[in-house]
């Protein structure tokens, strides 16, 4: 039994958690750059104290649409094997540790294109922890 940290964070309502390990940082909306004929979950590049990086909007990955006007979005950089990868998020929430064993299957429930980013679930007393793999976060999407 081994417990891991997770960050977590929300888009819309819906709390999503990443392996901390992955997590490089996190930072306010940043200015960014948009990349003419990227696919449009690919919000534009990022400079990361010299560093260029791709930020990809995970309501639009999820299919979730656009932000509303009062929602500040903020970036949650993470490593991948092939460099890091800027998640636009809604909000960040708390660093949750986690029992190997407490985290489940997704349920069938959860429709593509959420089920395409989430390994796991684990149950909290008010809501679902829906874990995403980082390296999928990363991926191009699948046509």
């Amino acid at each position: 039994m081994t417990d891991r940290l997770y960050a977590t964070f929300y888009i819309d309502d819906t709390l999503f958690g990443i392996d901390a390990t992955d997590v490089q940082e996190v930072l306010r909306a940043q200015p960014m750059t948009s990349v003419p004929l990227a696919p449009a979950d690919i919000k534009g590049l990022i400079n990361l104290r010299g560093q260029i990086v791709v930020a990809v909007d995970l309501r639009e990955r999820l299919g979730r649409g656009p932000a509303p006007d009062d929602v500040q979005s903020l970036n949650v950089v993470v490593r991948t094997e092939h460099g890091p990868v800027s998640l636009i998020v809604d909000d960040i929430g708390d660093v949750l540790k986690v029992s190997d064993d407490a985290l489940e299957r997704p349920p069938e429930t959860i429709t593509s294109p959420t089920r395409d980013l989430v390994v796991a679930v684990h149950k909290l007393d008010e809501q679902l922890m829906l874990v995403v793999d980082a390296k999928r976060t990363a991926e191009p999407m699948a046509a």
